[in-house]
């Protein structure tokens, strides 16, 4: 049964005790048709977890309200509805940049007013779930509230790009399509006209930013789920090559249940081996991923990918053997 078909029994209750009419879970069962096992559950609910003052009088064996002030929640939330606000609250206070962060602040606020109501004590909030960012990189104020003013408002955009891939800078217009926060730092993904296609950008490393006033349409129907679960990772292309990775059975048991592309295919070998199978645009992010699993991984395919492994760690054993 629904939240809302549950909490239609809680206001009936509610309505019926502030009135003086005693409702009991006899009651309650005959006005909603339902067992008086669980209407006897509402009740119980009720005083537990939404915090009623609901006394039991003997003789007019019913419940009235101990205190007259009480107010009922204006709405009830599921345990699951309560899990995910948990979640979003600690999100959104992990993920926050400084422009938007007094703004936030409030709106965790009111999230946190909700959840008081519904868990016995405040402790328990920010104890229970927690969202950890690792090596996250905060963008200039005055940069992210261009780039969400412009997004919002399809303003196109004026910047200084430093990319390090080239060591240098160069001035942009884009069309900025789409904000979105990977793995701790800030990005925007749009039509940049110097380069005559899609691209990516780091907030942290754009400067002298300004809001310019011509509109812009999103081109080629974009669509950002469309365009990030292209390939693997952050950088996206056009040529995508299909990259397959042999676990160890060792190194399998902690892979085993990774997402890495939601295309991605997956088969056991007799030994315990785990291959991985899925689409890459760049390796460059590929990369660093299989050198974080060491020895328990070894590139089966595209060739060139395994050679780009081979170079990287014959040059870790020459700084090692120095």
């Amino acid at each position: 049964m629904s939240s809302k078909n549950i909490y239609e029994r809680f206001l009936w209750f509610d309505r019926k005790a502030k009135a003086g009419k005693y409702p009991n879970a006899t009651k309650l069962a005959k006005q909603f048709e339902m067992s008086v096992k669980t209407a006897q559950r509402d009740v119980e609910f009720m005083r537990e977890r939404l915090s009623c003052p609901l006394m039991y009088d003997q003789s007019e064996k019913g419940y009235y309200y101990e205190d007259d002030t009480f107010s009922l929640p204006s709405f009830y939330i599921s345990s699951e509805e309560l899990s995910a606000l948990l979640i979003t609250r600690n999100m959104l206070r992990g993920i926050s940049a400084s422009y938007i962060g007094d703004e936030l602040s409030l709106l965790t606020d009111k999230i946190t007013t909700i959840l008081k109501r519904h868990v016995v004590e405040e402790e328990i909030i920010n104890d229970a779930v927690s969202v950890q960012q690792v090596a996250y990189v905060p963008p200039p104020e005055e940069v992210f509230k261009a780039v969400l003013e412009a997004c919002l408002r399809r303003k196109r955009l004026e910047f200084s790009y430093c990319s390090p891939a080239r060591a240098q800078k160069t001035v942009r217009q884009v069309d900025p399509y789409h904000l979105f926060n990977y793995m701790g730092a800030w990005h925007l993904v749009g039509y940049c006209h110097l380069r005559k296609g899609l691209r990516d950008f780091n907030l942290a490393r754009i400067k002298d930013i300004t809001v310019l006033q011509e509109t812009f349409s999103l081109r080629d129907n974009f669509s950002f789920p469309r365009y990030f679960n292209s390939a693997f990772g952050l950088y996206k292309g056009t040529e995508r090559s299909e990259v397959t990775l042999r676990f160890t059975p060792e190194k399998a048991k902690w892979v085993q249940d990774q997402v890495w592309h939601r295309d991605q295919k997956k088969k056991v070998l007799r030994d315990g081996s785990l291959e991985l199978s899925f689409p890459v645009a760049d390796f460059s992010e590929i990369t660093i991923e299989i050198l974080k699993h060491g020895s328990g991984v070894k590139v089966i395919r595209p060739e060139s990918l395994r050679r780009r492994i081979m170079r990287e760690a014959e040059r870790l054993v020459r700084l090692y053997d120095r």
